[in-house]
This record gives structure tokens, sequence and C-alpha cells, in this order.
């Protein structure tokens, strides 16, 4: 079973850097049977001149660096395909403009991509105060360069106990009975959970959609090839599954894993017809990278140490 940390909560601007240091610091628990932990080793000895294990990476050019160095340390060797690119969305303009000019109790942001969207719009706005709550470990590191500025006036003060937007929705902070505003920079195709859920709870929330995911197209046919006999794909969101299945061509006779994000992606996974799905529990590089060595060890590309 997997396990979730708990982030404890501040609002003073001195404890950004503290809260954002938890992240760093702390040890993400993977997505292993008996919350072992697990140390991967290729299958072939150092002699054995087989290739190492292939993981394809999928997220845009530049963004799948992380991952690739993380697992490289496994001796795991990265293919990369990104599946998805980013795209404008219809308010973008606008939140530069609503961030100048409007003041709210929070700004709230699920996703990298929101993140480095927001932070450009802030900065184009006079880098105006403003308290943010994110989503999760993943979201949080966007901000790690601004928040060390001796300067700055961001505040990053909380996280849900959970880091999917549903909880996020559920905890985030509403001081007294008055009126709570909430900005919420968001992709054109996010779900509603979170305008909804704190709408329930009396905040006023304003979305904008400032960006959008598409499907990269023009994928080479020998490359695909490749890529699907590869045994795990690894990939960061719903849009990213659903561009992988519209690249299979029938998604039931794929068998090979997808390792996910997390939980939000790997349920999208599912409901899209893809059988070996793995996840960590708790979002973020170390999670992911749990995820992936699981669904190495599970296909047998890797041997698996367990240490108790």
């Amino acid at each position: 079973m997997a396990l979730t940390s708990t982030i404890s909560l501040s609002s003073s601007s001195s404890s950004s850097s503290s809260f954002l240091a938890q992240f760093s610091s702390s040890s993400h628990k993977k997505f292993l049977p008996n919350s072992v932990k697990i140390r991967a080793v290729s299958s072939s000895s150092s002699s054995d001149s087989s290739p190492r294990p292939r993981v394809v990476v999928t997220r845009e050019h530049g963004k799948n660096i992380k991952l690739i160095n993380a697992l490289a340390k496994h001796g795991i060797n990265c293919f990369e395909l990104p599946l998805i690119q980013h795209t404008q969305g219809p308010d973008l303009d606008r939140l530069t403009t609503v961030l100048r000019g409007t003041s709210f109790d929070w700004i709230v942001i699920t996703s990298p991509e929101a993140g480095s969207v927001f932070l450009n719009a802030w900065k184009a706005a006079g880098s105006p105060k403003a308290q943010v709550g994110v989503v999760g470990a993943g979201t949080a590191t966007v901000f790690k360069d601004m928040l060390q500025s001796p300067q700055q006036s961001l505040n990053i003060s909380f996280s849900p106990s959970k880091a999917t937007g549903k909880v996020l929705a559920l905890e985030l902070p509403k001081h007294g009975s008055g009126r709570c505003t909430v900005l919420y920079p968001a992709s054109m195709k996010a779900g509603n959970e979170i305008e909804t859920g704190l709408t329930a709870r009396g905040f006023e929330v304003t979305r904008l959609n400032a960006y959008s995911t598409v499907p990269v197209y023009d994928v080479d046919q020998m490359v695909l090839a490749q890529t699907l006999s590869a045994p795990v794909v690894a990939v960061a969101s719903p849009s990213a599954v659903r561009a992988w299945v519209n690249l299979i061509s029938e998604v039931e006779s794929w068998d090979s894993a997808v390792a996910c994000i997390g939980e939000t992606t790997a349920l999208a996974a599912k409901r899209l017809g893809l059988k070996n799905v793995y996840y960590s529990t708790n979002p973020g590089l170390d999670g992911w990278v749990g995820s992936v060595l699981e669904a190495l060890s599970v296909c047998g590309e890797i041997k698996k140490e367990l240490v108790f």
C-alpha cells in the first residue's frame, strides 16, 4: 500500500522557503508492496552486451531531463518521445491584467505548466504580493528559484495532504466566514473539480484558461515502432495518456506497462483501457521514478533488492 506524506501549513513569507524545503528533503514513498524501498539493477551482468532496460519518456522536449537523469542512476536507458505540447489558452493575456489589477486571497496552481504560465504573467504584472497553494511537490519545485530571492513577494503556503485537485479543494484554508477569493490559472482541458469544490465551500473562484495541451501528431513510424516494443512508457498527464492511446492501433493487444506521475493520470490510463498501470500516491519525481522501477521489476526487466 502506498503512503502519502502530509505537508504542514505555513502562512508567513519567511516560511515559504522552509515549506518548499520539505518537498526537497522529505523521503518520497513509492507505490510498492508492503511499503518497501527498491533499488534497481540491470538484469544483465556488466559483462553482458545486451542493452539495458529502456523507458519511453513522453514530456515535451527539454522537460524529460530530470526523469532521464534519475533513471540513469539505476542503470536504465530512456528513449524520448514527446506526446504533447502546450499552447496558449484564450485567457492567457487576461491573466497578467487580472494579476496587475486584482488582489486574491489565494492563487491555486495544480501543475508545473500552470506554475510556469502563472510566473510569467506574475512577473509581467510587476510581481505583486500573492499567496499560492500548490497541489504537490512537483508543482512546488517550479517556484524554487523565485522563493530564494530575498525580494520575493510570493508566498507558497499550502499543499493538500494528498496531491489531487479534489483534496486541495477540500482542504484549502478559508479564514473566517467572510469573502475569500481564489484565482485559478488552468488548462482548458482541466476538469471542474477545483472550482466546484471551492465554490461549494464558499470561495469566490476566478478560473482563467491560460493554456492548453495538444497531442503531437508528426511521429515517425520507425520511432513509434521502437517505442511500442519498450517495456515501460512514463506519462505525466491525462493528455499524454490520451495521446499515447491514439498512437496505439489496438489498446487491447499492447501489454507493456505505463508508469504514471500520480493518481489522476493513472485513473485516466485505466479508463482508456490500459492494463498495466503503476503510480505513486505521492506525485513528484521520486514517486514517479519509484513507479517506473516497480513496473520494470514486475515485467522482469530489472531485479529488485528489498531494504526494510
